[in-house]
């Protein structure tokens, strides 16, 4: 049975963005990548970021999700 979508409350319907998860220090080769998995951390870090900023102006009344 899925949820009336009528009865979720806004935050339900829009939830907060997930933030991205950090590389783990093995997944980094150090040879200078042009692209590092850390580069792509810190732009998927950024547009979370900027996701969150966005959702929080939609949602003033929720708590901070951010860890």
């Amino acid at each position: 049975m899925h949820p009336d979508p009528d009865a979720l409350s806004p935050a339900d319907a829009d939830p907060p963005p997930v933030p991205p998860e950090k590389p783990l220090p093995q997944e980094c080769c150090e040879s200078g990548c042009p692209i590092c998995v850390y580069d792509l951390y810190a732009e998927a870090l950024d547009e979370y970021r900027r996701r969150l900023a966005e959702w929080k102006q939609r949602h003033p009344e929720a708590a901070d999700p951010s860890p």
